[in-house]
């Protein structure tokens, strides 16, 4: 298993992968290309590599192509995740022991995360490639787009619909029949009360825009 990302949020990830899942060390491995102040293992024990070269021998050596994305900011995770795939690798879903998922009518899309603490109730659809942190809460008949990242402890009530690329922050709460459009930031704390058009970034109590947001070009 690749993280893909060795700093921050990837160290959560491997608490899952590690300790929850109880992968042996040498199937774990981080990918980083950008950091420079990196040591040699992380923490002493697991590998790291550098370049996307890299990726595809290591695979064949561990006999495991598959990929968790290890950065937390929605454009980032699209990036890797598109990368990683022409690289023929496989994205994960990979869900702490804690997380609470209903029985009902529940979609989760390849290579989501979901934290600890979290619930996930019935008849929702999660996207791929998104990032359900720490203690978040999904209320019924609920969509979440691709990419979407939830800082921990967000909330998003029933019938709620948060489009692509959307990043909301902690302690957030989306109120029900609430739909959010795609490319938009929630500031930490912020109550969205009513619909959010895409690009843009919201934030107080009640949620309004401050700032419009360039579209995204993929």
């Amino acid at each position: 298993m690749i993280i893909v990302g060795a700093k921050g949020f990837a160290k959560e990830i491997l608490q899952v992968l590690s300790v929850e899942m109880q992968l042996n060390d040498e199937k774990i491995i981080f990918f980083d290309d950008v950091s420079t102040d990196l040591p040699d293992l992380i923490f002493n024990r697991f590998s790291i590599i550098r370049s996307f070269d890299e990726i595809e021998k290591i695979s064949t050596n561990i006999n495991d192509n598959s990929f968790v994305l290890g950065v937390g900011n929605p454009i980032l995770r699209k990036r890797f995740y598109s990368k990683m795939l022409t690289l023929n690798m496989k994205p994960t879903v990979t869900i702490a022991n804690s997380v609470q998922v209903g029985d009902f009518d529940v979609e989760i899309g390849k290579g989501t995360s979901i934290m600890s603490g979290s619930i996930i109730t019935n008849s929702i659809y999660i996207g791929q490639g998104c990032l359900i942190n720490l203690n978040c809460t999904i209320g019924h008949d609920s969509y979440i787009g691709d990419f979407v990242e939830l800082s921990p402890n967000v909330n998003i009530s029933g019938r709620c619909k948060i489009g692509d690329y959307t990043s909301i922050g902690t302690n957030a709460i989306i109120l029900p029949d609430v739909e959010i459009g795609q490319n938009v930031i929630v500031a930490a704390g912020a109550v969205v009360t009513k619909n959010i058009p895409d690009n843009c970034m919201v934030a107080g109590v009640p949620a309004a825009v401050k700032k419009e947001l360039q579209p995204l070009d993929f």
